[in-house]
């Protein structure tokens, strides 16, 4: 059975959407990041690094074999990083629209640019107001998918966000981001490149990861949280990709 870790974005968890119910063929795992879900008491080393530490120990110790890693959004950028940390324990990885460079870290750009206090007052209110934060980003408000945004929502404090929109811009800004996923692409793992239909035109990946890629894929009729929007059809491309992968 193949081992599948799911690395959530800036919002958590990875497993809201209860991707186990569909891909019960693989050894899937959705860890939470530091400062999230189980681990949100965590104040400390809330950052990129740390994060991609975290799934190289959780690949270590709890895995132990070589997994396909999925990163989303943010996620995207500690996959990467953690796969130049444990190369040895990574078979592959799955990009869903993953942060490459600064254009892709708008959002955070923003929430890292802001006091404190005015950050926590417009999260409080997305809390509060869980159907409006859908609406706002072009998502139809389902009771379904309104629940699903709830717990995204609360998994982690307003705190964990802001620094680790902050890490985002510190990390991908360098120069030495890209090069360390020009190390990991360069040494022939796999790299499969996931995008929403509705927002993939605006993610931002450099030609030679294009180039290296192993395969470039779009779910129809979805944007950014499309495994929110449709978790059946996106758990059903991952499946794919981790399934029919031939090595070579």
């Amino acid at each position: 059975m193949s081992a599948l870790v799911m690395v959530h974005g800036l919002l958590g968890s990875g497993s809201y959407y209860d991707p186990k119910a569909y891909l019960p063929g693989l050894d899937l795992r959705t860890p939470d990041l530091l400062g999230y879900g189980a681990k949100r008491s965590v104040d400390l080393g809330i950052d990129l690094l740390a994060q991609a530490e975290e799934v190289a120990r959780v690949l270590r110790e709890e895995v132990g074999e070589p997994a396909w890693l999925l990163g989303h959004s943010v996620g995207g950028a500690v996959m990467m990083l953690a796969a130049e940390q444990a190369p040895e324990l990574v078979r592959g990885l799955i990009s869903v629209e993953g942060n490459f460079t600064l254009k892709d870290a708008f959002w955070c750009s923003r929430i890292a640019a802001m006091p404190e206090a005015d950050w926590a007052f417009e999260y409080g209110a997305m809390e509060d107001d869980p159907a409006g934060w859908l609406e706002r980003t072009g998502i139809e408000a389902s009771d379904e998918r309104i629940a699903m945004a709830r717990e995204i929502l609360e998994n982690q404090p307003y705190t964990t966000i802001q620094a680790m929109a902050r890490s985002v811009l510190e990390v991908t800004g360098s120069p030495s981001y890209l090069e360390g996923v020009r190390r990991v692409l360069g040494s022939g793992v796999p790299l499969y490149l996931l995008g929403g239909e509705l927002s993939a035109a605006g993610w931002d990946i450099p030609e030679w990861v294009l180039a290296l890629a192993a395969r470039s894929m779009v779910q129809p009729k979805a944007g950014h949280l499309m495994m929110l929007e449709d978790p059946a059809a996106f758990c059903g491309i991952v499946d794919g990709i981790v399934r029919g992968h031939s090595p070579g």
